[in-house]
C-alpha cells in the first residue's frame, strides 16, 4: 500500500512540473505572439518616410501602405531625414550610393537591407516622338563601341548598366520631333538634381551619367543642350507642352510612365531602397 502511494505521488509531481514548465512557453499562434507581431507593425506603420512626389520611391511606400511626407526632389528627401522631419527615405538605389554614407554629403545616414523592388531605368519622349528611335540607336553604338561603359565608370554605375540591343534610327513620315530639334538647334532635356545621373559641378555645369549621355545625343543631333530643372510630377504635362524635349533622370520605367511617354530601352538597372539615420 505504501509503495502504490509514494508512485501515486511521484507521477502527481511530475504532471505538476510538466504543466509549470508549458506556463513559461506561450503556444504557437498564442494572443502573446499576436500581440508580438502586431507591436512591431505597428512601429514600422508610425515612421515617416520622405518621397519624391511622382517618382517610384513614392508609388512603392504608396503600395506597401507607409506614411509620407512628399517632397520635390530625392535631394530634398535626404535634407528630411537628416533635419529629423523624416524618419526615412525611400530613393532610389544609385543615387545612395553616391550620397550617403562615409564620405558623401550625408555620412550620418545609411542604407538599410529594405531593397523595395527592381527596376529598369529609361528615357521618355513626347508620346508617338521619332527621338526615342534616334536615342535608341545612339545607346546601341555607345555600348557597342564602350564610351557607354567608360561615361558610367566615370560616375560609379558601370555595374548596374545594361546590354543595348542593335537599333537604328527610324525617321516620322510626319510631325518628326528629330527634325523639329534640330531645325531650333537646341535639345531641351527635362532633370533633377539627381547625383550620380544629373548634377552641378563647381562651376555650376550639370554633369552626371544621364546628362552626358544626353549630351552625346546632341552631339549626334548637331545642335545645342540645355538642362531644365522640372517639377517631376508634371514632367509629361512639361513634354506635352514642348517645355522640355525629353526627360533623362533616372526614370524609371513604370506601366504609368510608358502609357504616358514613349520611351526609349532601358540602359540602367535600379531598386528602390529605404534609408535612415
Amino acid at each position: 500500500m505504501k509503495k502504490m502511494l509514494s508512485a501515486m505521488l511521484a507521477m502527481a509531481m511530475v504532471f505538476s512540473l510538466a504543466a509549470c514548465g508549458k506556463k513559461d512557453q506561450p503556444a504557437a499562434g498564442s494572443q502573446s505572439g499576436a500581440q508580438s507581431t502586431s507591436d512591431s507593425q505597428s512601429t514600422a506603420g508610425d515612421l515617416t518616410y520622405a518621397v519624391e512626389a511622382g517618382s517610384a520611391g513614392e508609388e512603392v511606400a504608396k503600395a506597401n501602405g507607409f506614411k509620407t511626407v512628399s517632397v520635390e526632389t530625392q535631394a530634398m528627401a535626404l535634407m528630411e531625414v537628416d533635419s529629423g522631419t523624416a524618419d526615412a527615405a525611400i530613393i532610389d538605389l544609385l543615387m545612395a550610393g553616391a550620397m550617403v554614407g562615409e564620405g558623401t554629403s550625408y555620412p550620418n545616414i545609411k542604407v538599410t537591407d529594405q531593397k523595395l523592388n527592381s527596376e529598369e531605368y529609361g528615357v521618355g519622349c513626347r508620346k508617338g516622338s521619332d527621338l526615342a528611335s534616334f536615342i535608341n540607336a545612339v545607346l546601341s553604338e555607345a555600348f557597342a563601341d564602350g564610351t557607354m561603359e567608360e561615361l558610367a565608370k566615370t560616375y560609379g554605375v558601370q555595374e548596374a548598366i545594361l546590354e543595348q540591343p542593335e537599333a537604328e534610327y527610324t525617321a516620322a513620315d510626319s510631325d518628326s520631333d528629330v527634325a523639329y530639334i534640330q531645325g531650333k538647334g537646341t535639345l531641351v532635356v527635362g532633370i533633377t538634381n539627381f547625383e550620380p545621373m544629373d548634377y552641378q559641378d563647381a562651376n555650376g555645369s550639370w554633369i552626371g551619367f544621364d546628362a552626358d549621355m544626353a549630351k552625346l545625343v546632341a552631339e549626334k543631333l548637331g545642335v545645342a543642350i540645355e538642362f531644365v530643372e522640372i517639377d517631376w510630377d508634371r514632367k509629361v504635362d512639361e513634354l506635352d507642352g514642348k517645355g522640355i524635349d525629353v526627360v533623362w533622370n533616372g526614370m524609371t520605367l513604370t506601366d504609368g510612365v510608358k502609357a504616358a511617354m514613349e520611351c526609349t530601352n532601358a540602359y540602367c538597372e535600379n531598386a528602390q531602397v529605404v534609408v535612415t539615420k
